[in-house]
């Protein structure tokens, strides 16, 4: 039986950049919503401060040392680096992996995903503002498989078979609009000398696909993505029910002494704050890892509440307990047991995504529990 391998995705974002500077304002990183989160309701666990590595800066190497430390020493085998990659050159937040290659450190297992989608300022109530705009330009993939080139070549880069490792976030909108693009970097990997390129589609699609005739030899499971959703939509069906038993006039009665008794504008939206909960419980109980026409991988995930990215727009999702991260884990195993895949490969969602609440990292209160919780479930130590 082949090792059960834990990837973790990693956010490279904790240090100033140009674009952030513009858009959110000078020194912007996500530890900005982190610390001046709220809590928005009764027991509501904000803001979540960070555990031992503190408010780091990633241009420090000493903290990405640390972390690769933290990670090894719990049975993570390698970090999966969001890669952001829009078209025709432009980047943005790769300074990290570009400094993780040319350093050589830290010495901890990695490869990519490419996070290829549009960057809105949806979450932050710029709906229809776009920051960076993903594009597929035809003569644009020699640029990016050059950039991409000297990671695959280095030997910390998770390859399987000698294939490197290439997830791609939303494979549907690559093959929508350049169906070439796989074809013509599996080409040019060719021509380096690989043997090929092991393209792995992430789990923003589902898994109803034909990802092989897509050009993938794996999919990252979306049955957690599914599970949830559907958590999702009874808690939307019980808050419209809720909302129609209100009559108008008891509407309006909250609406107008919620304006009269309000400091600010934003405190109106409060009286009656709506903010979409799920119960991880019932999340976790439904979760079922499926096969695809490829090899598919399971994604689990600890915990979530992006609501100091996202405010009243968020999602909580409660009973994220040490409890229900092991149970994702026997069932992500379990299924990993019934295959014969190359690679026994575990995603977790995420390493460090703070502002979302959904985080591996240690925190102030729970601290190594969940990191514990994964290497004793894997390792029983």
């Amino acid at each position: 039986m082949k090792e059960i391998k834990p990837l973790a995705l990693y956010l490279p974002q904790y240090h100033p950049t140009e674009i952030n500077d513009k858009w959110w304002g000078k020194g912007f990183t996500e530890w900005t919503n982190v610390t001046k989160a709220k809590p928005l309701f009764e027991g509501h666990q904000q803001p979540l401060l960070a555990g031992e590595l503190g408010y780091y800066d990633l241009r420090v190497p000493e903290i990405r040392e640390q972390q690769a430390t933290l990670a090894k020493e719990h049975g993570i085998y390698g970090f999966i680096y969001y890669h952001y990659w829009f078209g025709n050159g432009k980047q943005i937040l790769e300074r990290i992996a570009n400094e993780v290659l040319t350093s050589g450190k830290p010495d901890f297992p990695f490869c990519f995903c490419w996070a290829n989608e549009t960057w809105s300022g949806r979450w932050h109530g710029l709906d229809h503002e776009i920051i960076a705009e993903q594009t597929y330009p035809h003569g644009d993939v020699k640029l990016h498989f050059e950039y991409l080139l000297p990671f695959f070549k280095d030997d910390r880069y998770i390859k399987i078979d000698g294939k490197p490792v290439f997830i791609v976030y939303d494979a549907i909108d690559l093959e929508e609009k350049n169906n070439a693009y796989l074809s013509e970097l599996r080409k040019l990997a060719k021509e380096s000398g690989f043997e090929d390129l092991y393209f792995i589609a992430g789990n923003k699609t589902t898994d109803d696909c034909d990802y092989q005739n897509l050009g993938y030899v794996g999919k990252i499971s979306s049955a957690f993505k599914d599970a949830w959703v559907t958590e999702i939509n009874k808690q939307q069906h019980k808050l419209a029910r809720e909302s129609n038993k209100m009559s108008s006039f008891e509407y309006y009665k909250k609406r107008i002494l919620g304006i009269l008794n309000s400091k600010s504008k934003e405190e109106v939206f409060k009286v009656n704050p709506s903010v979409n909960q799920q119960d991880m419980n019932n999340i976790v109980d439904r979760l079922e890892f499926k096969e695809t026409n490829v090899e598919t991988y399971p994604c689990i995930m600890p915990n979530w509440d992006n609501t100091p990215r996202s405010g009243y727009n968020g999602i909580v999702v409660y009973n994220a307990t040490v409890e229900n991260f092991k149970k994702q884990i026997d069932k992500a195993v379990q299924y990993l047991n019934k295959q014969n895949y190359d690679e026994n490969f575990l995603v977790i969602k995420s390493w460090n995504e703070w502002a979302e609440g959904n985080i591996l990292e240690p925190d102030k209160e729970k601290g190594r529990s969940f990191l514990e919780t994964l290497k004793k479930t894997l390792y029983n130590s």
